[in-house]
């Protein structure tokens, strides 16, 4: 049976930065090959650096202007733009605009294990969410 999920069904996880929630995931929807989500960003905002060693991140930007740096090398998004960051690539993404940013993510693989999901580069935004969950072991 489809399960229809609302962006405002899932709970925000602020942890590293921004608005994220994971809304398409193995805990909400029973997804077996990846995850899906989105991620609002108000000007100023940033979603801390991290990567993923086993799955790769599809990005795209529904509304606003949002920078990805990847390896360091920044890559400016408008809306209708999209990229994809390949597994073990450092990734940061901000929103250095007046406006607030929207984008979806979508992840595959799942990773089999927490420390193959996602890996923190740089300290979380707001340590004392740690316990949010965002999807299952792999984000």
């Amino acid at each position: 049976m489809t399960q229809k999920i609302a962006l405002g069904d899932v709970p925000a996880n602020r942890r590293r930065g921004g608005d994220l929630r994971v809304v398409l995931s193995p805990k909400t929807a029973g997804s077996t090959t990846g995850f899906m989500g989105g991620v609002t960003l108000l000007p100023g905002e940033s979603v801390t650096e991290h990567y993923h060693p086993y799955s790769e991140e599809y990005l795209y930007v529904v509304r606003g202007t949002l920078v990805l740096t990847l390896d360091g090398e920044p890559v400016e998004l408008g809306a209708d733009e999209a990229v994809l960051v390949p597994k073990d690539v450092r990734h940061r993404l901000e929103n250095r605009g007046g406006e607030p940013a929207f984008a979806v993510f979508h992840l595959c693989p799942l990773a089999p294990r927490p420390e193959l999901g996602h890996v923190d580069t740089e300290a979380p935004a707001h340590p004392a969410e740690a316990g949010v969950d965002v999807g299952g072991p792999h984000r």
